[in-house]
């Protein structure tokens, strides 16, 4: 069925309908078997929204909005929970950057520890525990987490021993980075893309095999086992949602540290001051919780989409060497005032990496000071839906409010 704006596709009897902002947007057949097999879950609430982004996911796909009404999925969550963008304009212009934005991106990840590769292994010591002395700021902002983490910890003894206060600050791997960026008025942007790190990885594992047993004790079969759920009412869905919150605001902390530690870092390369948060938006993009849709209070998981109600500023950022947009939301209802997280991938990280060469990755990261190296070929721009394209399909969710582009590219 085909609307102005979106499509409609029937998950068969028991399900509920999908609607697809995907028009011009190519959509795999492994992923639309997923929405199906989401929407035929029987605590689905009213329908599933599905962003031009949508992609393969674990149980669910990436890029789609799970309103459920008795029930959470951990698994639609994730284990990045949290994961999101922040992005502070500056009151510097391109002209106030230096030619060689290479001491630029040298600061910048001296200033934040990420990645794992033997490259990048000089910035990651409180990755592995070796910064004796970590930054005032990082103590100042584990102290307003401490307490609830603690009592986690308590009905969940072993996520005590996960890496916690070590990550807090730091940006990890995959997709995640930091950007420098120009908008349409040539003003400087500070962008960055990370979660909730390896205390929030631990909490979704855990709750997710925590479902799987659950659905196993009670003889509750399953079109695929990552849509295990949590009947809300039960101890372990309300451990779960405590856990999850608290992993939610870990990530927002998380990148308001780093984006703190990134605007000191450019302050040691860029003589001329500056302020910064001039324009700020914090987002997540990979969460759960509580809204109000067509008259019920429901659970709302964004399994890589963005809130976009009216008026409220996101981020949809593209890949390397593509634009990126801070919108503002329309509020269209039908998609749970939702729009997309990114661009999406249209390959897999190993495809990727067996089809394209460093020396596509130094041609489609042109004009961007960043890592060309084999370990970074995996996150190549054609590894990724046109991001014009995905914009298009979402005109009806939000308007741009401004476009960027990057310049400096930090990866994990």
């Amino acid at each position: 069925m085909k609307h102005e704006d979106f499509d409609v596709v029937e998950a068969g009897a028991n399900g509920k309908p999908i609607k697809m902002w995907t028009k011009g947007v190519p959509v795999e057949d492994d992923a639309m078997q997923q929405l199906k097999n989401t929407a035929s879950m029987p605590f689905i609430y009213k329908h599933i929204a599905v962003m031009p982004d949508v992609h393969l996911g674990k149980g669910s796909t990436i890029g789609s909005v799970i309103p459920t009404l008795g029930a959470v999925i951990p698994a639609a969550v994730g284990v990045d929970i949290g994961c999101g963008m922040m992005a502070a304009k500056t009151t510097l212009f391109a002209s106030d950057l230096p030619d060689n934005l290479h001491g630029i991106r040298t600061a910048i990840e001296r200033a934040v520890p990420h990645g794992m590769s033997p490259k990048t292994r000089g910035f990651r010591g409180r990755d592995k525990g070796s910064w004796e002395n970590p930054p005032k700021l990082v103590d100042r902002v584990w102290a307003d987490l401490k307490d609830d983490f603690e009592a986690i910890c308590e009905k969940t003894p072993h996520l005590a021993k996960t890496n916690h206060y070590r990550h807090l600050g730091t940006l990890g791997s995959g997709n995640h980075f930091i950007e420098l960026c120009l908008d349409e008025n040539q003003s400087v942007w500070i962008m960055l893309h990370s979660g909730s790190r390896g205390v929030g990885n631990a909490i979704g594992t855990h709750y997710i095999e925590q479902a799987k047993k659950d659905m196993e004790r009670h003889f509750i079969r399953l079109p695929d086992q990552d849509l295990s759920y949590l009947p809300e009412g039960t101890q372990h869905y309300d451990d779960y949602i405590e856990a999850v919150k608290w992993a939610q605001r870990f990530a927002r902390m998380n990148r308001e540290v780093m984006m703190q530690n990134v605007i000191e870092a450019l302050r040691t390369v860029i003589r001329k001051p500056f302020d910064t948060h001039v324009e700020a938006v914090n987002c997540h993009h990979n969460y759960v919780q509580r809204e109000h849709h067509f008259g019920k209070n429901v659970l709302i998981t964004r399994k890589g989409a963005v809130s976009a109600k009216p008026g409220q500023l996101g981020i949809i950022p593209g890949s390397m060497g593509a634009k990126s947009f801070i919108v503002r939301g329309k509020g269209h209802p039908e998609s749970f005032d939702s729009c997309s997280h990114g661009a999406g991938r249209t390959m897999s990280r190993t495809a990727a990496k067996k089809r394209f060469t460093i020396e596509d990755q130094i041609a489609a990261t042109e004009g961007v000071e960043c890592r060309k190296d084999a370990d970074v070929i995996d996150e190549i721009p054609m590894a990724y839906k046109d991001i014009d394209a995905v914009m298009q399909a979402q005109e009806s969710l939000v308007e741009v409010v401004h476009t960027l582009k990057q310049v400096v590219c930090v990866k994990g």
